[in-house]
Parts: structure tokens; sequence; C-alpha cells
């Protein structure tokens, strides 16, 4: 484990690159989403959201596959094999003349796509701990962030030079040339003393060592319950934008704007974590949270949008308190669970992602004339989500808050 005040700026930048791929895989087919409805003839906007949502699907699951390969073989060749898969996956989307699957090769994609997703989480955690991790956490997403910045804005202009496949061989290269570089510089970070040893009942005892763990239970429901009502607002914002709104040409800059708003919160976090602590910066974000999506709720309960201007200032500020969750509930999930990094990190990955899925698909459906719904979903799950931390505040005193 590397010392707690000291990182290589490469591993952060490199971590952050393996998620982004995931990102760029979702990001950037947004502005898409109208032309490939229509190159496959899908006319109701909801199954569209599909292309988003579905992929989740892929990440949830297949990181119970790779997590627990990766405590007994190693980090490294557990990545390539699941970017194989996104390989497979790709070239199955941008040959398929059917929606259906097409959304079978988008839930591959997230299957393959969970490998470097979830084992950079497992290299962080083999490397880093306590509030010292959650600081690493940050700063990888921080860079992570830059990836919705530019992604939509992107896809849009790769769809006007060419078409839709386009954003596809697109991520394939940008994809490989981020496998070039963790092939070429980062080390393995899992040593062969301390792998776990294959066998048929490591799944099974993984699951039984994480369920010990009640905080890191807690914080991974947290987590669904954060990233489902979160990727709402993903699957629906070209919706919202592009329909509700008419600003198609803008949707890019504005989707853009929103990220930053979570880059910058990440980049605060990064600065304050070691000081205040995870627990603590993460409970007074979920109450704002909470809070926030209550009051657009109470304001525009009637369900006609507010102006342009003033959803985007909730939408920022609800953002903006995310951008102080992510990185903190994933530490506070991983922190006790260092001796099994790769299936706690499938593990956390996993459950968040199955209950995201669903929320989201559900929610989703009713975001069509209004965004009221959504806020309504934002406002559900926050206060979960509180309710959940005031438990789990009461009852755990270990962690440094």
């Amino acid at each position: 484990m590397q010392n707690n005040n000291t990182y290589k700026f490469e591993f952060v930048a490199l971590m952050a690159s393996l998620m982004s791929i995931v990102a760029l895989s979702i990001d950037a087919l947004l502005p898409a989403l109208p032309e490939i409805g229509y190159d496959l003839g899908v006319t109701n906007p909801a199954d569209k959201q599909l292309l988003i949502t579905m992929i989740f699907l892929g990440l949830g699951f297949g990181q119970l596959l790779f997590g627990p390969l990766s405590d007994s073989f190693g980090r490294k060749p557990i990545v390539y094999i699941g970017f194989l898969v996104f390989i497979v996956a790709s070239i199955i989307c941008v040959t398929t003349k059917s929606f259906e699957v097409m959304i079978l090769g988008r839930i591959l994609q997230g299957f393959g796509l969970s490998s470097p997703r979830s084992l950079s989480m497992s290299m962080i955690r083999d490397s880093f701990s306590g509030n010292y991790m959650a600081k690493i956490l940050s700063i990888v997403v921080m860079f992570f962030i830059l990836v919705p910045v530019v992604a939509p804005t992107l896809g849009q202009l790769l769809l006007y030079l060419f078409n839709w496949k386009s954003i596809f061989h697109f991520n394939l290269i940008f994809g490989v040339l981020i496998m070039l570089w963790f092939w070429l510089r980062q080390p393995e970070t899992l040593p062969k003393s301390k792998r776990i040893k294959f066998n048929s009942r490591l799944f099974i005892d993984g699951v039984k060592e994480f369920f010990k763990y009640k905080e890191a239970v807690a914080f991974t429901m947290v987590s669904g319950f954060i990233t489902g009502s979160f990727l709402v607002y993903l699957s629906t914002s070209q919706q919202i934008f592009q329909e509700q709104y008419n600003l198609a040409e803008m949707f890019p800059y504005i989707f853009a704007s929103l990220a930053i708003s979570v880059g910058l919160a990440t980049f605060l976090n990064s600065r304050f974590v070691v000081k205040y602590g995870m627990l603590k910066i993460a409970f007074v974000s979920c109450i704002a949270y909470a809070l926030i999506s209550v009051l657009y709720v109470v304001l525009f309960s009637s369900g006609e949008n507010p102006s342009i201007t003033v959803l985007l200032s909730f939408f920022a500020l609800q953002f903006f308190a995310v951008g102080f969750l992510f990185g903190n509930l994933r530490a506070l999930a991983m922190q006790p669970l260092g001796h099994i990094a790769g299936i706690g990190a499938a593990l956390n990955g996993f459950v968040s992602t199955v209950m995201a899925v669903p929320i989201a698909n559900y929610i989703g459906g009713f975001v069509t004339t209004s965004v009221l719904p959504l806020f309504i979903g934002f406002s559900i799950f926050g206060v979960l989500s509180l309710l959940v931390f005031i438990i789990v505040k009461r009852k755990v005193t270990f962690i440094n808050a």
C-alpha cells in the first residue's frame, strides 16, 4: 500500500481513464438516440432510454464475475478480458438492424466494461485506505468528469460528420489506446502473496464476508438510491432538453455545464475530505440532495415546467451535492473491505447498479411532458438515503468522521 501522503499523478489519470471508457460509451451516444431510434424503427421515446439504462445492467452483473476472479488471478489480466468482451459487443451494436439485438449489445458492452470500471476501484483500494482513499477517489472522479463534459459535444460532432455508428468506432479506438497505456505503465497492484486461492466457493465466501460489514452494505444501498435517481436524469436528459424545451442545438453545452457542477464538487471534496472526513461530508451532502429536490417538488407541484434558467439552477445544485456523494459513498463502502477489494468492489457495484436500473426505468417512463417526476424520484431516494445515513451514524463509530 502506498504512503498515504503521496500518489502518482499518472496512476490517478490512468484510473480515471479506465472509468471514462464507460462514461464515453454512455454520454457520447446521448445526442444520437433519435437517429438510432429512427434507423432501428423505434417509435416510443421511452424505449430509446433503454440504450442508456441497459448498459448499467451489464455493468452490474459483470462485476460479479470479474471482481472475484481478480482477487485470485490479479487485476490486470481480468481488465484485458473485460475489454475483449467490450470489443465483441461494440461490433454487435454497429452491425445489427434490430433494436432488441442492439439492447443485447449494450448489455454486453456494460458487462465487458464492468471490468475496468470496478477493478480501477479495487486497484485504488489496493493502494490506499481511509479518508486518503476518499481523496484519491475524488481526484479520479474529477478527471473522469471531464468525459461527460465533452462527450455529448463529441457525439454531436461525429453525428454531424459521419453517422451514429462512428460514435461506437471512436469509443473502440479510445478504449484501445487506454488499454495500451494500462499495459505499458500500470504495475499489478495485487501481489501473488495477497491473492485468494481460486475455488468453487470463492464467490459464496466473498458474499458472506461482504455482508458481515453492515456499514459497507448500508453505504452500497445509498449508492444505489443516488445512482438510480441520477440515472433517470442521464436516460431522460436528451428527451427533456431536446423535446420538452426544444433546445436540441444547445443540449451538448447544457449537459457539459451540469457535468462541470459535479466536477467542481469532486475537486472541493478532494481538498476537504482528509480534514473533515468522508462520513461527515457525505452526510451533509445527502441532506442537501434531499432538500433541493423536495423544494423543487413543492414549488412546481403543478407539473408545469419552470423556465430553463430555473431548471438548470436546480439541476446544478442537485449535481453539486452528487459530486460530494459519489466518491465518498464508494470509499465508505470499500473502507472495511480491503482484504476482499476485488469482490468488495464488485458487490458494491452490482448491488447499487441492480437497484439503480429498475429505479431509472420506472421513473423514466413518467418523464414525458414534465420534469416533475424526475425531481419526485430525487426526493424519494434522497430522503431514503438520509434515513440510512442517520441509522448508520448511530451504529458506526469506527469511521473517522
